[in-house]
């Protein structure tokens, strides 16, 4: 080969080396975009005569700086740290309005309890009750309130999920449309389409931000899958997904991949991105919250309206309640959600609170294997049981009860899923207006007669059985026959030879209705049983009702006590007091062989809870930043470039540029020498 043609080649290594380094450095901020570098081969070799001289260069290939594993640890950081990022933005959200000192639960809850003592301790001060009925209200309005932003942070988790499937499905059709490029370029030329290569790379890398993928490489073409192996990119082929309503509760929005005929429901297993993030916090905080929320919400209702029902108002009836009706027909039919696929007509389940103290923060799936027996299963993996719904009474199940609501009958395979507290905070409401209907007494009082001698002492009565507030006739023939049938008097005879001392309890026509006997100088409970009458006085069959008292000291012979319905005590605050021990009182979460918490641990626990996966967030989403961070430094002190560096080159290949230019040059001018010398 010529002088003039090995300068030639000289000169376009040089040049194509001078244009991949220029470009590199107008891509430097490009996102994914991976270095490029040169490479060169010689020439083959010219003999002449006995030796063999170089004939030049030739531009063998441009070549991509990328480490396939630094890529991999980068692409799969990424995906942890927008999972954690999603979690932690939506658990700072929670953390704020449930811990929040003005606008919590802890704050209205103080308030309702501090404005009851002082209504316990002037039972008869109407401003007093008015400002508890104000404070009920707050409180209610509280649990409203919370409930409405829980709600909405789930609703905003819908729509976001919705926006992110979007984005997912442009990437993955951008990938299968990469895929084919790639193969169409690679089998057109020896030489790798890099700049394809790296687009795709951050499609992949962008796809992570969203959803936890894995590529997998072969003959050249991505393939896509997540979760468990659920293909998203197979070759030039994209499956969507969608966000959709669940199957079991179409409040909550799942991802479906929709591959071939038959949608499946990947919403299980998705991890990884910001869509893994937002289904592990809904999962794994919010739900819970949410129910626990409303576990504290039916607790207070119910706590507080049974114990007024024990009580009298200042208008000497029997209590009503503060709070709206826990098992109210709406309240009912909300609690349980029909599986889509169910039997036409079979309608759904009536769940109904017999024991809010019991009740949990799961959810439940009810299947039914017949149509009248089902299974129940709690979403924390623990199976409560068979069950028939023929059974009377029907069984409690963690605190409920389930009945069909006579819609349609059941077939095998029809599901349910039970939320029994999910919507307790937003259903609380305030159904009593009238401060003087707050029954703050005490149904029954008894009083020592004046005439006494004796050191006994006697404690006021109380009824054996709560009165059900929402017990319906049964409960209204109680309470009148209570008043009905009162009063009755307790009389002490003569202490016995063995230390004892009779009683006689008479009704209110004088006739024995028990008797016994107590230790005087002793503590002696006793309990008086006696039997209900009608308005007219005449007996009721087969009813009657119970009170306790305590004896205490020595009474005398004939000394006696009369117990009598408590009408018109308007100074007595006894059953206001019974009210203000349910700051403290184990009324929430006796469930699963736990003792129970007072309403106030119970809300204090909750924000503890949250705060600390809240903490805990910020610690994973700190870590997994860091992780990020290390990881794409790693990676990009191979690919990114370094413009210290192709400045440097610059200089090199423009002085090879230079130096190839002399060679044609010195060619030129042999050349001419030889042409003159002719």
């Amino acid at each position: 080969m010529s002088l003039l043609s090995i300068g030639m080649s000289g000169l376009n290594a040089a040049q194509g080396s001078l244009s991949v380094l220029s470009n590199n450095i107008a891509n430097v901020n490009t996102p994914g975009y991976s270095r490029q570098q040169t490479t060169q081969n010689a020439s083959a070799n010219n003999q002449y005569g006995g030796v063999f001289i170089g004939s030049g260069t030739t531009l063998a290939d441009v070549r991509r700086i990328y480490n396939d594993f630094l890529g991999a640890a980068y692409q799969s950081s990424t995906a942890l740290n927008s999972d954690a990022a999603a979690y932690a933005g939506q658990a700072a959200a929670i953390d704020k309005t449930l811990s929040d000192k003005t606008t919590g639960m802890s704050a209205a809850l103080s308030a309702f309890f501090a404005s009851l003592q002082t209504a316990a301790a002037t039972p008869s001060d109407v401003s007093a009750r008015q400002l508890l009925v104000t404070s009920a209200q707050t409180l209610s309005n509280r649990f409203n309130s919370i409930s409405t932003q829980l709600t909405q942070q789930k609703e905003t988790i819908n729509g976001q999920l919705g926006t992110f499937s979007d984005q997912v499905n442009k990437l993955t059709s951008s990938i299968a449309s990469l895929n084919s490029q790639i193969t169409s370029a690679q089998g057109s030329s020896t030489s790798a389409p890099n700049n394809l290569l790296d687009a795709r790379n951050e499609a992949v890398r962008s796809l992570n931000e969203l959803i936890g993928v894995t590529a997998t490489e072969k003959n050249g073409q991505f393939s896509i899958t997540t979760g468990t192996g659920q293909s998203l990119v197979e070759g030039n082929i994209a499956n969507t997904i969608s966000a959709v309503p669940s199957k079991t509760d179409n409040s909550q929005y799942t991802i479906q991949l929709n591959m071939g005929d038959t949608p499946m429901d990947i919403g299980n297993v998705v991890s990884g991105g910001s869509i893994g993030g937002l289904l592990r916090y809904r999962s794994d905080a919010l739900m819970p919250a949410i129910n626990d929320l409303g576990r504290i919400a039916i607790a207070t209702a119910d706590s507080v309206n049974s114990q007024l029902g024990q009580g009298l108002d200042l208008n000497g009836d029997f209590g009503s309640s503060l709070f709206s009706d826990i098992n109210s027909a709406a309240a009912i039919s909300q609690r349980s959600q029909a599986a889509s696929g169910n039997s036409v007509g079979s309608g759904n389940l009536n769940v109904t609170i017999a024991d809010s103290s019991k009740l949990s923060t799961f959810d439940y799936k009810v299947t039914f294997t017949s149509g009248n027996q089902y299974n129940v299963l709690r979403s924390d993996g623990k199976a409560m049981g068979a069950f028939d719904t023929t059974t009377t009474p029907p069984p409690m199940i963690d605190g409920f009860t389930l009945a069909l609501d006579g819609q349609g009958p059941m077939a095998a395979g029809d599901s349910f899923k039970v939320s029994p507290t999910a919507t307790g905070a937003s259903n609380i409401g305030i159904s009593l207006k009238d401060p003087n209907k707050l029954a703050f007494a005490g149904p029954l009082a008894g009083n020592a007669s004046k005439t006494n001698t004796g050191t006994g002492v006697f404690t006021q009565p109380t009824l054996t059985v709560p009165i059900d507030i929402n017990g319906g006739a049964a409960t209204a023939q109680l309470r009148t026959g209570i008043e009905n049938s009162m009063p009755v008097k307790m009389v002490f005879g003569k202490p016995a030879a063995d230390g004892t001392q009779p009683y006689t309890v008479n009704d209110a026509q004088g006739n024995p209705i028990g008797t016994g006997s107590i230790i005087p100088g002793q503590g002696n409970k006793i309990t008086v049983n006696v039997p209900m009458r009608d308005a007219s006085g005449a007996l009721i069959p087969g009813k009657s009702f119970g009170f306790d008292t305590t004896v205490s000291g020595a009474p005398a012979n004939g000394d006696s006590t009369t117990f009598s319905f408590n009408s018109g005590a308007t100074s007595d605050g006894r059953n206001a007091q019974q009210l203000l021990g349910l700051q403290t009182k184990a009324t929430v979460g006796a469930v699963d062989g736990n003792a129970g918490v007072s309403l106030v641990s119970a809300n204090s626990r909750l924000v503890s809870q949250v705060g600390s996966k809240a903490a805990q967030a910020n610690t994973d989403s700190a870590a997994t930043g860091a992780l990020l961070a290390a990881n794409k430094a790693a990676s990009n002190s191979v690919s990114q470039v370094n413009l210290d560096e192709e400045a440097g080159d610059m200089i090199k290949f423009q002085q090879y540029y230079t130096a190839s230019s002399q060679i044609i040059k010195a060619a030129q001018e042999t050349f001419s020498t030889l042409i003159n010398a002719l």
